[in-house]
């Protein structure tokens, strides 16, 4: 079924594919309660895969992926409980491994007992079938905030760092705007213009849409 949101992104030699999945729920932060939609991505081939931002509805994430494919990761892009709060149904359902960034520990122990089987760290690179996905660490809406960039496929996943149209919210807690718009600056509008964005939520964009805006932002403040 074809996904009408989703921009055109070929495949990789080995077979490598983007598909996306839309979940509904709640972001909960600081007593305050908001229904949102989330981008929930799936990358590999036909053999692999990793789930990026198990959001809200771990079936339907479960059901989506073909069962002969291995999910060989369950990555998080940030720790709020919107983006992580399937991940414990998803690990379950297809034994994958959890991953986040050690900075975003606090709000991750907020939703779940455990430890993450593994940690995020910048440079890291998580490879899924033919392509690897290069941990860039983003801190700004939360700590330990991080993008996945895939040269290979022309993309890079934001979390919700980097959106169509300007950065992650600051307003809350553990969030700082300075260090968004440094994050951005530095380590996300330097990818090639080219690059396809895949966001946390709402609809895609290309860094070389958003770059000549980031002036704009930091005049436009929180």
């Amino acid at each position: 079924m074809s996904d009408p949101g989703m921009p055109s992104i070929a495949p990789s030699a080995g077979g490598v594919r983007v598909d996306r999945i839309v979940t509904s729920g709640t972001f909960e932060l600081d007593g305050g309660s908001w229904d949102v939609d989330n981008n929930v991505w799936v990358v590999g081939d036909d053999k692999e895969c990793v789930v990026i931002d198990a959001a809200h509805d771990g079936r339907a994430i479960v059901k989506s992926i073909d069962r002969q494919r291995k999910v060989v990761g369950v990555i998080s892009t940030h720790a709020h409980n919107d983006h992580i709060n399937a991940v414990g149904e998803v690990c379950d359902g297809t034994r994958a491994p959890a991953y986040l960034h050690p900075a975003d520990r606090m709000l991750w122990d907020e939703l779940y007992p455990v430890t993450p089987d593994h940690e995020l760290a910048d440079g890291q690179v998580i490879t899924v079938g033919d392509v690897d996905l290069h941990v860039i660490h983003t801190p700004g809406h939360t700590p330990g905030s991080c993008c996945l960039y895939a040269p290979a496929l022309g993309v890079v996943f934001t979390g919700d760092t980097l959106f169509n149209g300007g950065p992650g919210a600051t307003g809350r807690s553990y969030s700082d705007f300075g260090t968004i718009i440094e994050s951005i600056r530095d380590k996300v509008l330097t990818l090639p213009d080219e690059t396809v964005v895949l966001t946390g939520h709402g609809d895609p964009t290309v860094i070389g849409a958003e770059a000549p805006h980031l002036q704009e932002w930091v005049d436009r403040g929180h």
